[in-house]
């Protein structure tokens, strides 16, 4: 007599086509970040730095090297309110709607080995020597907007040439 099992086979495969846009438009688009910061550059960085996702899941490791930087664009919200923001240009598509836990685990989980990682490719002068104002004799010029909101450590030495903050607080450049 022939056996019959009426359980399903142990592995399903499930396809599905997404259409999205593409270039500046694509998902996790960060406004002008993204062209300097394109996705390829950015999972070259995590394999590099060996913080890939070890499995699939809905908040993979690139999706949280950009939310991370868009908490430095927003650092006065919280992270559902980033995540938010970060999601806000993809009407229409299905974007999954983590817990806040969710997504305190997703910078825990990368840490910040990516993100310096980044830095250390991307940092440094974007002008060449020879353009116009980028030097000052042998000095590269440097300029700040809103030098007020710089804050330097509370040691002896800083608040005697920077002086006091008005309102407490660390001294300010």
């Amino acid at each position: 007599m022939p056996e019959h099992c009426v359980l399903p086979p142990p592995l399903a495969t499930i396809t599905r086509t997404v259409i999205v846009a593409a270039g500046r438009f694509a998902p996790g688009h960060l406004g002008e970040l993204t062209p300097i910061m394109p996705f390829e550059l950015v999972d070259a960085v995590l394999s590099e730095t060996r913080t890939v996702q070890r499995r699939l899941r809905d908040l993979p490791s690139r999706v949280g090297v950009y939310f991370l930087l868009a908490m430095c664009l927003f650092p006065e919200v919280g992270y559902r309110l980033v995540w938010a923001k970060l999601t806000a240009g993809l009407p229409g598509m299905p974007v999954v709607r983590p817990s806040t836990k969710a997504l305190r685990d997703l910078h825990r989980r990368l840490g910040s080995t990516p993100v310096r990682a980044l830095f250390e490719v991307l940092a440094g002068p974007l002008a060449r020597p020879t353009t116009s104002g980028v030097r000052f004799g042998p000095y590269r010029t440097v300029s700040f907007d809103g030098c007020s909101s710089i804050k330097v450590p509370d040691s002896e030495r800083n608040p005697g040439w920077l002086g006091r903050c008005p309102h407490g607080g660390y001294p300010q450049v």
